[in-house]
C-alpha cells in the first residue's frame, strides 16, 4: 500500500509538471488572463494578466495517476476513486464555466452567485444519491474525539451533505486569493487523507489523495510567487470538490472542520465583514476581506502568508489524523 501512495505522488508529480511546461504558453496564447478585482489590494495590479484554469495541470497529473496506479484495485470492482474524481471534475466544469465567462466580459465576474449556487448544489446532491446507492454512504454520522457514531434520518444527512459540499467548495475558492495560498493549504489535507485511507484500508482512496497531494505540489512550482499561473476558478473548485468528496467518501465529514479549518476561517471572516457592514451601514471588521486580505492590508508578504497558512493547514492536518485514529 506505502508503495502505491508514493507511485501516486510521484506519477502525479511528474505529470503535473510536464503539464504545466505545455499548458502555460498555450494559455498565454489564448489570452486567458486574469482580471484583477477593483477593490482589491492595490499591488495586485501587476498580476493582471497572468494565465488562468492552471488548475487543468493537476486535474490531469492526478486523473492519470489514478487510473494508472489504482488500475488493478478498478479490476476488482473498487471505485471510490473514481467517484470522487468524477464528481471533482463535475465541480471543476462549473468553475472552467466561470473562468471562461470572466475571460469573455474581461472582468473579474463570471457566473452569477444564484448560477454557481444552484450548479453546485445539483452536483452535491448527485455525490450523495451515487454514494449512497453504491453502499458507500451511510446515515451514521461519526463525531471525531468524542468516538461516537449518530444515527439521524437519511433525509435529513443528505440535505446536511450537500449544503458542506457546497460549503467546503466555496470556502476553498474563497481562499484562492494569493500566490500559492489554495494548493499550499491543501497538501496538508491531502497528505492526511491518503493516511487515514491507508491506515483504514481504503487503497483507492488512499490512491487518490496521494496522487492529489503531488500534483498539487508540482503545481505549486508555477503558482508559488510571484505565480506564472493560477489555478482559476477551475482549479479550486476542483480542489475543493476533492477535500469534501473524501472526507465523505471515508464516511467522516466532521473530519472536515479541522481539517479544513484554513478554508472555514476565510470564509467565515467573509460572512462576518458582509454581515457587520450591513448592520452598521459601512463599519467593517477587518481592513477587507475574506482575511488573507486583512493580513495582506496589514503589511503582511505574500511569503508569510503562503507560510502562516500552510504552517496552521499542517498542524490541524494532524489534529484531524488523531481523531481519525480513534475511530479504530
Amino acid at each position: 500500500m506505502t508503495i502505491k501512495l508514493i507511485a501516486a505522488f510521484l506519477i502525479s508529480l511528474a505529470l503535473t509538471s510536464a503539464a504545466g511546461t505545455v499548458l502555460i504558453p498555450i494559455l498565454k496564447r489564448l489570452s486567458a488572463g486574469q482580471v484583477i478585482r477593483s477593490d482589491g489590494p492595490v499591488w495586485h495590479s501587476n498580476k493582471q494578466g497572468t494565465p488562468i484554469m492552471g488548475g487543468i495541470m493537476f486535474i490531469a497529473g492526478t486523473a492519470v495517476s489514478i487510473f494508472a496506479v489504482g488500475y488493478k484495485e478498478m479490476m476488482e470492482g473498487e471505485f471510490d476513486h473514481i467517484f470522487v474524481l468524477v464528481f471533482a471534475v463535475v465541480y471543476a466544469m462549473i468553475g472552467f464555466l466561470d473562468d471562461r465567462q470572466k475571460m469573455l466580459k474581461k472582468q473579474n465576474m463570471g457566473l452569477t452567485a444564484l448560477q454557481k449556487f444552484l450548479l453546485q448544489l445539483v452536483a452535491a446532491a448527485a455525490f450523495v444519491v451515487l454514494m449512497s446507492y453504491s453502499g458507500n454512504l451511510t446515515t451514521a454520522l461519526y463525531i471525531p474525539y468524542a468516538d461516537i457514531t449518530v444515527t439521524i434520518p437519511a433525509v435529513v444527512y443528505y440535505i446536511f451533505a450537500a449544503f458542506v459540499i457546497v460549503g467546503t467548495v466555496n470556502a476553498v475558492n474563497i481562499t484562492d486569493g494569493v500566490d500559492g495560498l489554495a494548493a499550499g493549504t491543501s497538501i496538508p489535507v491531502a497528505v492526511c487523507y491518503s493516511l487515514i485511507a491507508a491506515m483504514w484500508g481504503y487503497a483507492t482512496l488512499g490512491i487518490f489523495a496521494a496522487a492529489f497531494a503531488g500534483s498539487l505540489a508540482a503545481f505549486l512550482f508555477f503558482n508559488f510567487h510571484p505565480a506564472k499561473v493560477f489555478m482559476g476558478d477551475t482549479g479550486s473548485m476542483f480542489i475543493g470538490g476533492a477535500i469534501c468528496a473524501i472526507a465523505f467518501a471515508l464516511d467522516i465529514p466532521l473530519i472536515l472542520i479541522p481539517i479544513g479549518i484554513v478554508f472555514l476561517v476565510e470564509t467565515l471572516s467573509d460572512i462576518i465583514q458582509v454581515t457587520y457592514f450591513k448592520l452598521t451601514h459601512g463599519k467593517r471588521v477587518f481592513k477587507m476581506a475574506p482575511l488573507h486580505h486583512h493580513f495582506e492590508m496589514s503589511g503582511w508578504s505574500e511569503y508569510k502568508l503562503f507560510a502562516v497558512y500552510t504552517a496552521v493547514s499542517a498542524v490541524f492536518a494532524a489534529v484531524a489524523y488523531y481523531g481519525a485514529w480513534l475511530r479504530y
